[in-house]
């Protein structure tokens, strides 16, 4: 009688310990469940603050029914289900003023602020592009270069700015509006991407302005970093692929250098290729997105059409893009 209580509080005692086991979980170096712990805390989902459209290149001119192709992507954007709160445009804004007289330069500049008056009730930053710029090509523009708007003057003027680049705050987020034009030493009336030493003086002040744990969001005109400047065919006789200072930033290796340095700048977004792309590197994502206008408003350009990128911006400096 006796052996068999004890064998019948032994299997108790089992049962006891194998609920207690069930009831306090651990997990063991292997991933595997282990008596004795708390469960571990569910993972924290980051929060969406903001949403971005990026339109770049839209090349308003009244020819090709530019001007209606600006209003109906401007129509589409304040469509959208789910709206977004910010556009940001991405330079070449206009058909071309590089080389075009004042005339043509005020038709195309007064088509876009209608297009912008007209069709958008979302605010509004912009980015300058190379065609944004009145008369550099003092030949074919007729401009001697001391016109009161003659260069960068026109745009900032038309589009509200107070200079060519800028950075501003929105939602926890910190945005740097870069201009990528400069002229080329080489050709009087050409231009190369980069950033002049006032400017890069001013950037580097900038982000190290900006708390550790801020994500930034850079934008230019020309790209920092993009794979679509490989897509053009190689030279005939030597197969080597030449990039263009018109179509990279001669500077980005510093530029890249800076963003790695400071650690939290996690997208940097462009145009002027009329492709999309996409780059990862030192945790920094290059995002190319295309051309409002596409093949200059004759359609698709090579394999992309046009359009306009919707960009998510998260608490924890992640994101989605469309």
């Amino acid at each position: 009688m006796t052996g068999e209580m004890n064998r019948r509080q032994a299997l108790i005692a089992s049962a006891a310990a194998l609920a207690g086991a069930a009831a306090f979980p651990r997990i063991g170096a292997a991933g595997l469940v282990q008596a004795g712990s708390t469960p571990p805390a569910p993972a924290r989902v980051p929060r969406r603050v903001l949403r971005v459209a990026h339109l770049t290149d839209l090349h308003i001119q009244p020819e090709r029914r530019a001007d209606q192709g600006v209003a109906a992507c401007l129509t589409h954007v304040n469509g959208l289900a789910d709206k977004p709160g910010l556009i940001l445009t991405g330079g070449d804004l206009i058909m071309d003023g590089f080389e075009e007289p004042a005339d043509r330069t005020k038709l195309q500049f007064d088509l876009l602020l209608r297009a912008l008056r007209d069709q958008s009730g979302i605010e509004v930053e912009h980015c300058l592009g190379n065609h944004d710029i009145w008369g550099w090509n003092k030949g074919k523009s007729s401009t001697a270069g001391t016109e009161v708007r003659w260069g960068k003057a026109w745009a900032v003027e038309a589009l509200g700015l107070s200079r060519s680049y800028h950075s501003f705050d929105r939602a926890g987020w910190h945005f740097v509006v870069l201009d990528s034009v400069h002229p080329d030493p080489n050709d009087a009336d050409g231009y190369i991407g980069k950033l002049d030493e006032a400017q890069l003086d001013w950037l580097r002040a900038d982000l190290a302005g900006v708390a550790p744990a801020t994500p930034v969001l850079v934008i230019s005109h020309i790209p920092i970093l993009s794979a679509t400047v490989l897509l053009g065919n190689p030279d005939k006789k030597t197969l080597d692929r030449r990039v263009s200072g018109g179509l990279l930033h001669v500077d980005s290796p510093r530029l890249r250098e800076l963003f790695a340095q400071r650690g939290n700048v996690r997208l940097c977004l462009s145009g002027h290729m009329h492709r999309v792309d996409r780059v990862d590197f030192r945790g920094t994502t290059y995002l190319c997105n295309g051309a409002v206008s596409g093949n200059w408003w004759k359609g698709t350009h090579v394999e992309t059409p046009e359009g306009y990128a919707v960009i998510d911006l998260f608490d924890d400096g992640s994101f989605k893009h469309e």
